[in-house]
C-alpha cells in the first residue's frame, strides 16, 4: 500500500509540474524552462542527500545516469514532436507508450500481479488515452491558428522514440538498489541536465531566463525532485509493472489543475479518464 501511495505521489508531483512546465512555456520556450529547472533539481538533491540514508554502489549510479538520459532524450524528442505534429495525437500516443513500456517489460520479467491488478492496469491505460487527448475545440485551434500539423513519418519516429525513453526511464530506476537511497536520483538529474544543457546550445537556445518563468523553472525542479524520489521509492517496495502505472497517470492531473486554476475546459472523455485513472488506482491498491 505505501508504494501505491508513493507512486500517487509520484503521478501528483509530475503532472502539478507539467501544469507550471505549460503555464511557463506560454511566456518562453520550455527547452529554455528545463535548461534551468533540472540543474536546480541537482542542486535540490545535493541538499537533501546529507539526510536521508543510503550509499552509492556502481550499479544504482549507472542505472541512475541511464535514466537521466533517458529523460533528457524523451523530453527533447517530445517537444520536438510537439512542435512539428498535432499534439491530439503525439501527447496521448506518447502517455500510452510510457504507461505501456513497463508494464510489458514487467510481465516479461515474470511480474504476475493478480486478477484485479490486471484490471486495473487495463483502465489505467485506457485512462491515460483518454486524459491526454486534446478536445475538439483545441484540434481546431491547432490546425487554424497558422498552419496545419500534420502527423509525419518525422513526427512519428520522434512521438514514439520520446514515449519509450520515458518509458525506459521508469525501468532503469526500477533497476536501482534500496540502499544506494538519492544517489541514484542524483544521477539521474545530472545526466538529464547534461542531455538538455547540450541540446539548447547546439539550438541556440541557452538563454537567461528572469521574473515569473525563473520563478516557475524553480517551482517545476521541486515537484521533479518530489516525483522522481516518491517513484524511485516506491519502485523498491512494489512491481515495476504496477508503479509504472500509477505514476504515469500525472497527465490527469495536469488536467485537473488546468481546468480549476484556468478555467480550461475538460472534454467528455478527458472526465471519463480520469474517473477511470481513480478506479485504476482503486483496483490496483485493493490487490
Amino acid at each position: 500500500m505505501t508504494a501505491v501511495l508513493l507512486a500517487i505521489v509520484a503521478a501528483i508531483g509530475y503532472g502539478v509540474s507539467d501544469f507550471y512546465g505549460g503555464v511557463a512555456s506560454r511566456r518562453v520556450t520550455a527547452l529554455r524552462v528545463v535548461i534551468y529547472s533540472y540543474p536546480f533539481s541537482v542542486v535540490l538533491v545535493l541538499l537533501l542527500l546529507p539526510f536521508i540514508e543510503g550509499t552509492p554502489d556502481a550499479a544504482s549510479i549507472g542505472w541512475g545516469l541511464a535514466a537521466g538520459v533517458a529523460s533528457g532524450v524523451a523530453v527533447w524528442w517530445f517537444y520536438a514532436a510537439l512542435a512539428s505534429g498535432p499534439m491530439a495525437v503525439v501527447s496521448p500516443l506518447t502517455a500510452v507508450l510510457v504507461a505501456g513500456i513497463p508494464v510489458l517489460l514487467g510481465l516479461v520479467i515474470g511480474e504476475r500481479p493478480g486478477p484485479l491488478a490486471y484490471a486495473g492496469i487495463v483502465f489505467a491505460l485506457i485512462a491515460v488515452l483518454l486524459v491526454s487527448r486534446e478536445s475538439p475545440d483545441d484540434v481546431t485551434e491547432e490546425i487554424t491558428g497558422g498552419r496545419e500539423l500534420r502527423f509525419t513519418k518525422k513526427v512519428a519516429l520522434l512521438t514514439i522514440g520520446s514515449g519509450v525513453a520515458f518509458g525506459l526511464m521508469f525501468v532503469f530506476l526500477h533497476a536501482t538498489a534500496a540502499s544506494a537511497g538519492l544517489w541514484p536520483l542524483l544521477a539521474q538529474r545530472a545526466a538529464a541536465t547534461g542531455v538538455v544543457w547540450i541540446t539548447a546550445l547546439s539550438r541556440g537556445q541557452f538563454k537567461r531566463l528572469r521574473g515569473e518563468p525563473l520563478r516557475l523553472a524553480f517551482y517545476i525542479s521541486v515537484l521533479d525532485v518530489i516525483g522522481n524520489a516518491a517513484l524511485l521509492y516506491a519502485f523498491h517496495g512494489s512491481m515495476l509493472s504496477l508503479v509504472s502505472v500509477i505514476g504515469s497517470l500525472y497527465p490527469a492531473a495536469t488536467v485537473l489543475l488546468a481546468m480549476v486554476l484556468l478555467g480550461e475546459r475538460v472534454g467528455r472523455q478527458q472526465q471519463v479518464g480520469m474517473v477511470l485513472a481513480l478506479l485504476a488506482v482503486g483496483l490496483i491498491a485493493a490487490a
